[in-house]
């Protein structure tokens, strides 16, 4: 039966032998994340109820709401009981914002989202072009500033770099919008499009919510991308740097190939690693974001994890985690796709 499942998957086309094994793995792996999350969640201290309705309830209503959560029942009863749900969609009822956790979710998706996306542009180019610079100019000063930026990248909190930031440019300087939110308190969202302001106000063509949704943007993207281009950036000087030392790279530049060639010659062979930690990255990013996001106020997944862990939220972390998890795999199985896009070498 083995050798008929091969057989059958070598005569897929490429690019779903690398997914279809992939896509298997992702409910096994759900529903570990789903069995871990709830029974640690149920550690944590503080009774849902007595947080609901204070410290002044009689024991007669906490135990009331008690009974209306399900908080009295076995864990295991109310594990099989969750469960059942998570496979109907329904993922419960926030004890904190009184909706279902899904809408929640999908309100507060997009913002966090929006986030990592420029984030994580601002972070390629920024790791990729200072390692670039620094391998083929070496002991110059963009190589000794990235040995300096590289070793403090690691060593220093985004809370801290966005507070910092914060500080200088918006309380000091007046250079950066206030953070508070994704736009401005007196605009209007723009029309739902994709979730993202940006690219709403500029389908919309509204311009003042572009400019206001933009300079929101600006001070959290800046706190993320700092932090954690220097991780990316020390991966490319390693990866690239035996790759520009090769004699690949020698016999093209004895040959008068322009140089502006060969480094994108020597940069497309040192992408499959490099592609790695861009994934690690992306899904660091989310958790990253949880901290940033409550600085800035910005109202998405990140902050949203934060209140249910202070009221003791049980429905709406455990929602948070399996859409984090879910976004991870998925980022997790693009790396995989692209390994064959970038590399055909590669093999499952």
């Amino acid at each position: 039966m083995l050798t008929g499942l091969r057989r059958f998957q070598q005569m897929l086309p490429r690019s779903l032998q690398i997914i279809l094994p992939r896509l298997l793995l992702l409910a096994p792996q759900m529903f570990g994340v789903l069995f871990v999350t709830f029974f640690l969640i149920r550690l944590l201290p503080g009774d849902p109820a007595v947080l609901l309705l204070g410290n002044m309830a009689t024991p007669e209503a906490v135990a009331q709401l008690r009974e209306r959560l399900g908080l009295n029942d076995s864990i295991w009863v109310q594990f099989i009981a969750y469960c059942r749900n998570v496979l109907h969609g329904d993922l419960g009822i926030s004890i904190f914002t009184s909706h279902p956790v899904l809408t929640d979710l999908m309100e507060r998706a997009p913002a966090t989202l929006e986030l990592i996306f420029y984030a994580m542009i601002l972070t390629v180019a920024i790791g990729l072009l200072l390692a670039v610079v620094s391998v083929v100019r070496p002991g110059g000063f963009t190589d000794v500033a990235t040995r300096i930026y590289g070793l403090a990248a690691g060593a220093i909190p985004d809370f801290w770099i966005g507070l910092i930031l914060i500080f200088v440019f918006f309380s000091k300087l007046g250079w950066a919008a206030a953070p508070f939110g994704r736009i401005d308190a007196m605009l209007s969202e723009p029309p739902y499009v994709t979730g993202f302001y940006t690219i709403d106000a500029l389908v919309a063509g509204d311009f003042g919510v572009l400019h206001s949704a933009a300079g929101r943007l600006l001070l959290p993207v800046i706190t993320l991308a700092v932090v954690n281009a220097g991780a990316l950036m020390k991966m490319t000087q390693s990866v690239f740097g035996k790759v520009w030392a090769s004699p690949f790279v020698r016999h093209a530049r004895a040959s008068g190939v322009p140089e502006r060639v060969i480094i994108r010659a020597a940069l497309r062979n040192s992408l499959p690693p490099i592609i790695t930690i861009v994934g690690f990255l992306v899904g660091f990013l989310l958790g990253a974001a949880v901290l940033v996001e409550t600085i800035f106020s910005w109202g998405g997944l990140g902050q949203y994890a934060v209140q249910a862990v202070m009221n003791s939220d049980y429905p709406a972390l455990q929602g948070f985690i399996l859409v984090a998890a879910a976004f991870i795999l998925v980022v997790y199985l693009i790396v995989d796709i692209l390994y064959e896009l970038v590399d055909p070498r590669i093999r499952v």
